[in-house]
């Protein structure tokens, strides 16, 4: 092991002087105690023996083990300090009944926990449990928190913590009246509970109802750390059952309105994971009269914490499966607020927004309200403005094609829906799931004749080279056939005739694809925009060249020979 730098030596050798002023105040007060003692009179009745009154604190295994351990130290851990030296050590000094050696050794797991960068062996973790047990407070302090500096430094396997046997006294630290310790409780439990096998143990434990009281500490340390403890319990179905149980609900509603924004966070989050589940759904809005449902719209409020508002409309998206539920939402004027989360800096908070829309969109009492002008205008800066993100484009697609209907679609295009679909259909991968929403509400609102007049207002070069190369893979068939749909919706115009005629070749590879596709609707988006495409000279001369024309006998043929065929079949059944 290398030489310790001098700010290292400084604190060892601190460590080493409290040990000794330890030790000897301890002596002292062993002299005081044994010399009052020898003063009285009991101790000087007639014929009587001396008699042993006093059984020293120190063991003498326990003292040579000290010197030795101070000894170690003394010469700058010239030996390993995951050695078995200092484990057997460290072993005597926790399971000591004497409060200062139990002190020295929870000081050297605190040092090691906050200068070590390597795994802590499972042998070790043995010492703890006694240290967690002992009677003396600082003992109970110090090595808490050198356990939770372990965890969160990932030194210590969060399962190896629970198979040693240490949860049953973390969880009893709870219980403490120190907020020290319960918050060094918390934390460790808070931690081990990121594992889906640890939340099953502290479940099975009863961990779950000292954490909901803790979740009422006016200590904020305390309370920040018992509600993410509960967070993280939370992702397990189970334990959900058992927090509705306990009461959870209810104090994790009441916390929305911390002025803590952690604790509104942590509280929040925990309601979406049991929201997700629609079996907890009527008792979440029966608290107090949907006052679940106002306290998570305040929360999607511009000066609320930025993630806090994001897991609120996550939460909201979560209850929000039912009609009834989404009518409530739409009366309570939550859409001018997802309209403001929408332009918000906050990636995480303008995707939860949307998603939320995106929900509120399916149910057709609810679509009248959204086709609001701010609504669309939202939504169209936000596909313009966020052209490469897939969960935006994807979601807004998906609302703008919920909202197309026929007394709204004037609407959706005189919007700038249309243009952002368009630069977004530009800028997204085609293996994004995405793209199949862009080209789906695309290719949809293309059947309008004023949609189509307002894509070729827009419509340029990149853009159709983008729209026929999407028609000419192959990979992704319908995405394929919306693009192609796209363009032969938009042929008839003179400035996407001209910006076609740039991408002849390509045209040409992609309908006769079309044109020996199994599906007969590939073959008629094919023929049909091969006959307005043979209107134009330069089109013409080309499927005159590449044979087109004996390709489409072909296809005349077979269909010939297939409706023979199906007129001998239909004789054959009247028969």
């Amino acid at each position: 092991m290398g030489q310790l730098c001098g700010r290292c030596m400084q604190l060892l050798r601190d460590f080493v002087a409290l040990v000794q002023k330890m030790s000897s105040e301890l002596v002292h007060s062993i002299k005081e105690c044994l010399a009052l003692i020898s003063e009285c009179s009991c101790l000087k009745q007639n014929g009587s023996k001396t008699r042993q009154l006093y059984k020293p604190v120190l063991q003498p295994h326990e003292r040579v083990t000290a010197q030795e351990f101070l000894q170690q130290i003394e010469r700058g851990f010239e030996m390993s300090p995951l050695g078995k030296d200092p484990l057997e050590a460290l072993r005597i000094l926790a399971f000591s009944e004497n409060p200062g050696l139990q002190q020295s050794a929870a000081l050297y797991y605190l040092h090691m926990s906050q200068h070590m960068n390597v795994p802590l062996p499972a042998e070790h973790l043995e010492p703890f449990y006694a240290l967690l047990r002992s009677a003396d407070l600082e003992v109970q302090q110090v090595s808490s928190l050198s356990l939770v500096n372990f965890l969160l430094e990932g030194n210590i396997d969060k399962e190896m913590v629970v198979q040693m046997g240490l949860l049953e006294p973390i969880l009893d630290l709870l219980e403490s009246e120190d907020p020290t310790v319960q918050c060094n409780s918390c934390a460790c439990t808070m931690t081990l509970a990121v594992s889906e096998s640890n939340r099953e143990a502290i479940g099975a434990a009863r961990g779950v109802t000292p954490l909901l009281s803790l979740a009422n500490s006016y200590d904020p340390r305390v309370q920040q750390n018992a509600v993410g403890a509960i967070l993280n319990l939370t992702q397990s179905e189970r334990i959900q059952l058992v927090l509705c149980k306990e009461g959870a609900l209810p104090v994790l509603t009441l916390l929305l309105e911390s002025p803590d924004s952690e604790v509104q966070y942590y509280s929040c989050a925990a309601l979406s994971n049991i929201a997700a589940n629609a079996q907890h759904h009527e008792a979440m809005l029966r608290i107090g009269d949907r006052f679940l449902l106002r306290t998570l719209i305040s929360l999607l409020s511009s000066s609320v914490d930025k993630k806090v508002s994001s897991q609120a409309c996550v939460c909201l998206r979560n209850l929000a499966t039912r009609a009834d539920t989404q009518a409530k939402l739409v009366a309570k004027d939550v859409l001018p607020r997802l309209c403001s989360l929408l332009v918000s800096s906050s990636e995480d908070v303008r995707r939860a927004a949307v998603a939320l829309l995106w929900v509120l969109s399916q149910y057709p009492h609810n679509q009248d309200p959204l086709v609001c002008t701010e609504l669309l205008q939202s939504l169209g800066m936000l596909l313009s403005v966020h052209t490469t993100d897939h969960v935006i484009a994807g979601h807004a697609a998906c609302i703008i094609e919920n909202l197309n209907l026929s007394k709204n679609r004037q609407r959706i295009i005189e919007s700038p829906c249309v243009e952002g679909l368009l630069q977004t259909m530009l800028s997204i991968d085609i293996q994004e799931d995405s793209l199949h929403y862009v080209t789906l509400c695309l290719a949809e609102l293309a059947k309008q004749e004023g949609a189509t007049l307002r894509m070729v207002k827009w419509i340029d070069e990149p853009l159709t080279k983008r729209l026929v190369r999407l028609a000419g893979q192959r990979e992704h068939t319908e995405t394929s056939f919306r693009a192609a749909s796209i363009i032969q919706h938009m042929i008839d115009h003179e400035k996407m005739m001209l910006l076609l005629k740039c991408h002849i070749t390509e045209i040409q590879a992609y309908l006769k694809n079309f044109l020996t596709h199994q599906e007969v609707r590939f073959q008629q988006l094919a023929i049909s925009t091969f006959c307005r495409l043979q209107a134009d000279p330069e089109f013409s001369l080309a499927f005159r060249e590449s044979q087109m024309a004996k390709l489409l006998e072909q296809v005349r043929q077979q269909t010939e020979e297939t409706q023979e065929l199906l007129r001998a079949a239909i004789c054959h059944a009247d028969s």
